[in-house]
């Protein structure tokens, strides 16, 4: 069985910044292919092991996941990934909304016919993940689809914030039976590369916001009962 932390173990020469990172980015990218639910326990000694680094690395590495919201850590109990609220979860789809919707705006305006054949190669890889049903392939694609978009910008420094706001998405459809399937999304790719292609502007934002919120309704999330007798009495047509 596949290791959930699937990556190259940090060697004794890896300087401690360079190893501290690869078990961020191990954690995250698990996060992202769904291998990592919410809710489980991350251990600081088995993933001590798995690295083969000291248990004060692997302790900087879950403090710099819990500041970026994908694990918590808690008192006495240990770190956790996240479980995010309903709040969160509408919190984050909306900042989404409000950057992608700008950033495809402003790549309609400029993007080349080379970006154009970069976005199209893309959209096979995603495609044939999709055919192969590679889960954990496809859906780092899906994702990886949004950050190329902000790179082609040319501005790391949104194409950072979208790939944090990405890996939390992905708890989010975890924890809240996201119903949208890859099928779906991978077609609303297509049609925004093709708007993008036309340098139609305003094609391409109405379909990145259309494709978000689409994400977003297919979520489950109404909010879920705690008070006892509500959840125990049959409902009306019960």
């Amino acid at each position: 069985m596949p290791n959930p932390l699937d990556a190259p173990a940090a060697t004794a020469e890896d300087h401690p910044t360079s190893a501290t990172q690869r078990i961020v980015d191990a954690i995250t990218t698990a996060i992202v292919e769904r291998r990592l639910m919410p809710g489980t326990k991350l251990a600081e000694q088995p993933i001590a092991d798995i690295f083969k680094v000291s248990r004060t690395l692997v302790r900087q590495a879950l403090m710099q996941l819990s500041r970026d919201r994908l694990i918590t850590l808690e008192p006495a109990r240990g770190a956790f990934v996240a479980q995010p609220s309903v709040g969160e979860a509408r919190q984050v789809f909306a900042v989404r909304q409000m950057l992608e919707t700008a950033l495809i705006r402003q790549l309609a305006a400029q993007i080349t016919p080379a970006q154009v054949e970069e976005l199209r190669a893309h959209l096979v890889a995603e495609r044939e993940a999709v055919l192969r049903t590679d889960v954990p392939g496809r859906t780092r694609l899906l994702a990886d689809f949004h950050v190329v978009l902000a790179r082609q910008l040319g501005n790391e420094v949104l194409a950072q914030l979208l790939t944090d706001l990405l890996s939390r998405s992905s708890l989010i459809s975890l924890m809240y039976q996201s119903s949208h399937s890859a099928e779906h999304s991978q077609a609303e790719h297509v049609a925004i590369v093709e708007a993008l292609a036309r340098h139609d502007a305003d094609a391409a934002v109405a379909l990145m916001a259309d494709h978000i919120g689409s994400v977003e309704r297919n979520l489950s999330l109404n909010p879920r009962i705690h008070d006892l007798a509500s959840a125990l009495v049959p409902s009306p047509s019960g």
